[in-house]
């Protein structure tokens, strides 16, 4: 089912990202099947597919939250460990699709939060709050407030995160993700909600993030924002990859273009089966958020 095209530039980097035969299955459902994906560094990477592809599931795969039925997850060359804050801690961070902050805590406070990956001090330097632990929370306030300052946001620090504009929030929820140090960053739907203005605006900030060496996977509806912004672009179409290549490539690809319109193409799967598969992601995706708190997945 697959067509894979070589893009040139990606062969240079590292490989930071290798996801081998990556298969999820809820009960007698496969939501993702087989699927092999790799992110190198340097490179700025889409992933798309119409609704109920499977492209979440396969994020999930990817930090943790689930477990893949089969297949393994590497990051620069070392399986994942199937839990999240750990994946985290190997230095894989993301956002949500929706937005998951601490609406009642500040910007800074929240930036803050994506630090505990990467701090050292433990339960006795934080009851002692001896000279190690102040210089340490010294250390993370800075580094919170150059990240802050990276994505625009440094001259509203103390505001409380709820009554930040829609736009706003998306990128704290980037700096937040930022503040873990990872070595690649999976954005699901940046720019969901947005107006033209701020979609170009996060343009320019994945475009900032990668110059700094950080890799980037993408989730997107937007096809002009993904195409203008990914040096690939992987199609998932019922959970399995359809084709991967360059932009043009991928949007002259009839099968494509046949998934997005809804026509049938060769070995599609149902409409009965789709939906099945749809509902069971849905399911899944609200069983690991029932119990959650906000913005606490990564400590799963």
């Amino acid at each position: 089912m697959t067509t894979e095209t070589t893009v040139k530039d990606a062969a240079a980097g590292e490989v930071v990202l290798d996801a081998r035969g990556v298969t999820m299955r809820f009960g007698g459902l496969t939501a993702v099947r087989g699927v092999d994906f790799t992110v190198r560094s340097g490179e700025i990477v889409g992933l798309i597919g119409p609704n109920g592809a499977g492209k979440t599931t396969f994020f999930n795969c990817l930090t943790g939250l689930y477990i893949p039925t089969e297949g393994e997850v590497r990051y620069k060359g070392e399986v994942l460990p199937p839990k999240s804050f750990k994946v985290t801690a190997a230095g894989i961070a993301r956002t949500f699709q929706n937005i998951r902050l601490f609406a009642n805590m500040t910007v800074l406070e929240n930036v803050l939060v994506g630090r505990h990956t990467r701090t050292k001090e433990g339960l006795w330097s934080a009851l002692l709050r001896g000279p190690g632990f102040h210089k340490a929370e010294a250390a993370s306030r800075a580094r919170a407030m150059e990240l802050l300052e990276f994505v625009g946001l440094e001259k509203k620090a103390e505001h409380l995160a709820r009554n930040l504009p829609y736009g706003e929030q998306r990128k704290l929820e980037i700096a937040r993700a930022l503040a873990s140090e990872p070595g690649l960053l999976l954005l699901d739907e940046p720019t969901a909600g947005m107006n033209p203005q701020e979609t170009r605006t996060t343009e320019e900030l994945v475009f900032a993030i990668r110059d700094k060496g950080i890799a980037v996977l993408v989730i997107e509806h937007d096809m002009r924002f993904i195409f203008n912004l990914c040096d690939r672009v992987a199609v998932l179409v019922q959970g399995e990859k359809l084709i991967e290549g360059d932009s043009a490539t991928v949007q002259g690809d009839e099968r494509v273009i046949a998934a997005y319109l809804g026509e049938p193409f060769e070995n599609a799967p149902g409409d009965e089966e789709a939906a099945e598969v749809a509902a069971a992601e849905a399911a899944a995706q609200a069983d690991t958020t029932t119990d959650a708190v906000p913005g606490k997945e990564n400590d799963r």
